[in-house]
């Protein structure tokens, strides 16, 4: 394949629409079938699960997660003795009484969290679809080994700029650590426009947000990590991002050195086989940038996925990236 440079205009718009690479479906099928899966997979865990729903890390209506609890160490669970429905009633209260301000979590779920590993999920849907209200699917194989699951919130376009996206995802990073500081580490979940974000998240100088985050992890998966294509195909439309904004959102050129800190950070960068060879390019580039700069990186190609089952199938305990996150969760 030639350089996306040198592509004529459907050539490229074919390589970023991921929905013509799938050998499941027809392109308006999988998009129906995915948004299906991950609803219905979502409302399925909160039917199951211990949940703290829509809290607030920000001032914007877009700013919150939904986080998934594992069963307390005691063997008690969320909820019990009223403490649950007290703190899930508290969010209502301090929301309409916050004026704008970041609210303070309850105490109950500060200690809850305490000892657990936490996933953050960042949703995909090109920066413009989907929302945390179905991310939530991803939670059981995880929640059942006793790792908490946060799924971010964040202003989708038109409303959202790329430019503020990426500082709400920092930023609910920032209020995990300062709210959930004895947490045993973090890892960074995020699919397609969800994994650009999480790989945005690598780069952020934390003095900014005055916390240093201890991310042990990070699975990208089917990510876009150089913007400058997507500036000239359809998907922009909505977006309208300019040049110079897609340059400083790349993470492939906002690159830095593994520090000791980030040096302990596995990052996995996985990608479907049915993901377009513009998508491998993608992954395989910002696999390589890493390795160069230091970091501790692997690429995983997972066979008979496209673009789409390649994340709902996180729902499955058997599922080999489901396997790969638990195992690194418990190394650590």
């Amino acid at each position: 394949m030639g350089r996306w440079q040198d592509m004529t205009q459907e050539e490229l718009e074919k390589q970023y629409a991921p929905s013509r690479w799938s050998h499941r479906m027809e392109k308006e099928a999988v998009i129906e079938a995915h948004v299906r899966e991950v609803t219905e997979g979502t409302r399925r865990a909160q039917a199951t699960m211990q949940t703290l729903l829509h809290v607030p890390y920000g001032g914007s209506d877009g700013e919150k997660l939904d986080i998934y609890l594992p069963t307390d160490p005691s063997g008690g669970k969320w909820g019990e003795a009223g403490a649950g429905d007290e703190s899930k009633r508290s969010w209502k209260n301090r929301e309409e009484g916050s004026g704008g301000n970041m609210p303070c979590l309850p105490a109950y779920p500060l200690l809850f969290l305490a000892a657990f590993p936490l996933v953050l999920y960042i949703h995909g849907g090109y920066w413009q679809f989907l929302s945390k209200e179905v991310s939530g699917f991803i939670a059981p194989p995880l929640v059942t080994h006793g790792i908490a699951v946060a799924a971010v919130g964040y202003d989708v376009a038109p409303k959202g700029h790329l430019d503020v996206m990426v500082a709400q995802v920092r930023r609910s990073v920032a209020f995990i650590v300062q709210q959930y500081s004895k947490t045993s580490g973090i890892y960074l979940c995020g699919h397609s426009a969800g994994a650009h974000l999480a790989a945005m998240v690598l780069s952020t100088d934390w003095e900014e947000y005055g916390v240093t985050p201890d991310i042990k992890g990070a699975f990208l998966v089917s990510g876009v990590y150089d913007l400058e294509p997507i500036l000239h195909t359809s998907v922009n439309n909505l977006l309208r991002v300019s040049r110079e904004v897609a340059q400083r959102n790349s993470p492939v050129l906002c690159m830095t050195a593994a520090t000791p800190a980030r040096k302990a950070c596995e990052v996995l960068i996985a990608v479907a086989q049915h993901d377009s060879p513009e998508f491998h390019r993608q992954s395989q580039e910002y696999f390589q940038a890493l390795r160069s700069a230091g970091w501790s990186v692997s690429l995983l190609d997972i066979a008979d996925t496209d673009h789409f089952d390649v994340i709902e199938k996180l729902s499955q305990w058997g599922y080999i990236l489901t396997q790969v996150i638990l195992n690194m969760i418990s190394r650590a």
